[in-house]
């Protein structure tokens, strides 16, 4: 979008944005909120809310495209702070399907997009997920050395794709895999490119599911990739893109469009919104409670060091909500991140996500640090934030090349 079309920047949330966060609170407060404490006990995908999301076109294609194609670009961030305010690992199943989404709308063609996202959703009546597979067990923050190969047969214009991934929210449940494969290894993350494995694409299996910390109620496991073929019609942008990247490589030249990075780079905003959400969740909780909350004959809240600190929660949540608005309204209209504003939303919001949990729990005392308040449940839920889809310190570090145009290691 040109700039001269571009929206102006305004904090006034349109009426069709509202209506949407409306909607989506009402959700989270009526169906996730009270199922919450179940699923993260359980460890299990809550398929009966996302089939009651399903229903009422909360979990579905025509949202996801809607919010994201919105203007302003704050409909993501608005929805999303909604649903993770009622539960991180529940919205994670809900919302996990996007980054699989993502992934095909910023390295794929138009075909592809059409072709290949409608099977990640399905329908009400069909609910199916998709997966974004990047890391490795060697590979997580350094995406350079992704092992997993995909070799090209020339002769049946196939990819065989051979590799083990790990960390895949919906890895092996889901029905469409976006995989992150090096072509070219020499090349290093400029000689990667990303792949769709189709539904019961043979090869494909799911490996170990991780017992995690937090965000329970959302999917976690290995993809183990043996042998699989696809179609050359699967690689995302498509062969003749991916042979003119590679050339530029070969000479020495730079060359945009890195697999893993234009996915997370396009993620960051919505990743530091549901950090937004958690904190939010937990400050309200302590706030109320400090009101609730006697000792010594008077409210807690009424002590200047608990006030204190709820001041500086309330603030750096508007902080880091307002970082995440500025980087998603300019992700939606074309403006590039030249002081890495994406990295900054999410860095930010992340930290404040672990400052505010951690607080909470410490305002309830020992009721903060019981399973009969989820407080506990959401500081456990806040750590994810600081670690995937870039941890605090790569952001930085993508930050600090950015603002000094200098090669930090």
């Amino acid at each position: 979008m040109s700039e001269a079309t571009a929206p102006a920047f305004s904090l006034e949330l349109s009426e069709d944005v509202r209506d949407v966060r409306d909607w989506a609170h009402g959700f989270a407060a009526d169906v996730i909120r009270p199922a919450a404490a179940e699923w993260d006990e359980r460890e299990e995908t809550p398929w009966p809310i996302i089939q009651e999301a399903a229903k009422i076109g909360l979990y579905s294609l025509d949202f996801f495209a809607n919010q994201w194609l919105e203007p302003t670009g704050l409909g993501i961030p608005v929805a999303f702070e909604e649903l993770y305010w009622g539960d991180p690992g529940i919205a994670l199943s809900i919302t996990g399907t996007g980054l699989a989404a993502v992934s095909v709308a910023s390295n794929g063609t138009q075909e592809q997009l059409f072709e290949w996202v409608p099977q990640m959703f399905g329908s009400a009546d069909d609910i199916k997920l998709g997966a974004f597979c990047s890391s490795e067990p060697d590979a997580g923050s350094d995406v350079s050395a992704i092992k997993t190969r995909a070799v090209y047969d020339q002769a049946k214009d196939e990819w065989v794709i051979n590799g083990v991934k790990t960390w895949a929210t919906n890895g092996g449940i889901a029905d469409v895999h976006v995989v992150v494969a090096s072509v070219e290894p020499e090349f290093g993350s400029r000689g990667q490119a990303s792949f769709v494995i189709p539904p019961n694409t043979p090869g494909l299996s799911q490996g170990q599911k991780f017992k995690k910390h937090g965000i329970r109620a959302s999917h976690t496991a290995e993809v183990v990739l043996d042998d699989v073929r696809v179609p050359g019609s699967c690689l995302l942008g498509g062969k003749d893109k991916l042979d003119e990247r590679l050339a530029r490589a070969r000479e020495g030249k730079r060359s945009k469009g890195q697999a893993a990075m234009k996915t997370f780079e396009a993620s960051r905003p919505s990743v530091g919104v549901m950090a937004v959400g958690c904190a939010r969740a937990a400050y309200e909780y302590a706030r109320d409670y400090s009101v609730q909350r006697e000792q010594f004959g008077k409210p807690i809240g009424d002590n200047q060091g608990v006030a204190f600190l709820l001041a500086d929660m309330a603030t750096r949540i508007d902080a880091a909500r307002l970082l995440v608005w500025r980087a998603a309204w300019m992700a939606r209209n074309g403006k590039d991140f030249t002081n890495a504003e994406g990295s900054m939303s999410k860095l930010y919001a992340s930290e404040t996500a672990t400052f505010v949990t951690q607080n909470a729990l410490r305002l309830l005392g020992g009721n903060g640090y019981t399973r009969e308040y989820p407080v506990e449940r959401w500081h456990r839920d806040a750590t994810i934030f600081t670690i995937f889809e870039g941890a605090s310190e790569i952001q930085k570090l993508i930050i600090g090349r950015q603002i000094t145009g200098l090669p930090i290691r």
